[in-house]
């Protein structure tokens, strides 16, 4: 690191758990971040603040002004920008020697399959099943731990799977691929502002501590908010053995 680097980074690098070898894994991480909205700005800024070297964005979607109750890297003047530049326009103001790339498309397998082997951690900030299922069945496919967050109303979770570990689960051991699904949109449903930056910051802090080693992640653990009462429930999550997606593995 350099002089500046030293000086940016100097209160991780105080924090024991962290210091310079932990930050340095950090400079040269790699995040594949999948969506660029309420839970993708949060995991952007933070991840782009610490200095996490490279970060990819996806998102297919353009900037709209219903966004911006909560999507905090987005503002008026890039309302109609697609998410993925304002959300690197954001974190470039904030740390400009973060090299960012910008996919402008949905997360579908063929992305995944390519972008998913060159990142350090996968964080999956969407906001539909189809899209968590792929992501969850390319980070078991390229062996690459997933952060992944969920808000709808008052309630967020987040959880961390990871099949270096072979105890950890999948998302598919949660929920099957095959189930029939009634999605719910914020579009229709609603969510509560803050709650995205509380998950989307755990996500983010999640993801750091994956990379640096500064302690372990919340790995086989559900992380569940109930934003109208701010009560925590953790529930552990078992790997299934005859799960379709990572019980082949």
């Amino acid at each position: 690191m350099n002089d500046e680097q030293l000086l940016r980074y100097s209160r991780h690098i105080l924090l024991d758990e962290v210091g310079i070898e932990g930050q340095e894994r950090v400079l040269a991480s790699h995040a594949l971040v999948i969506g660029a909205g309420g839970l993708g700005s949060p995991v952007a800024l933070y991840l782009g603040s610490a200095g996490v070297g490279r970060i990819t964005l996806v998102d297919h979607d353009v900037v709209d002004l219903t966004n911006l109750q909560r999507q905090v890297a987005h503002t008026t003047d890039r309302v109609g920008q697609p998410k993925v530049e304002s959300a690197a326009q954001a974190v470039r103001a904030i740390n400009p020697g973060v090299e960012v790339t910008c996919l402008q498309q949905r997360a579908d397998t063929a992305l995944l399959d390519e972008w998913a082997p060159q990142a350090t951690v996968v964080l999956d900030c969407s906001d539909n099943y189809a899209t968590r299922h792929a992501v969850n069945a390319a980070c078991i496919r390229h062996g690459k731990p997933l952060v992944a967050g969920a808000v709808i109303r008052f309630d967020g979770q987040v959880m961390v799977f990871d099949p270096r570990d072979a105890a950890s689960p999948c998302y598919a051991c949660m929920f099957t691929p095959e189930a029939e699904f009634e999605e719910v949109q914020c579009s229709t449903m609603g969510v509560f502002a803050p709650l995205v930056g509380v998950i989307g910051a755990m996500q983010a802090a999640e993801a750091l501590k994956l990379i640096s080693g500064a302690a372990p992640a919340i790995t086989g653990r559900l992380l569940m908010l109930d934003g109208r009462t701010m009560e925590w429930n953790t529930m552990k999550v078992p790997r299934d053995p005859a799960c379709v997606v990572c019980g082949k593995q």
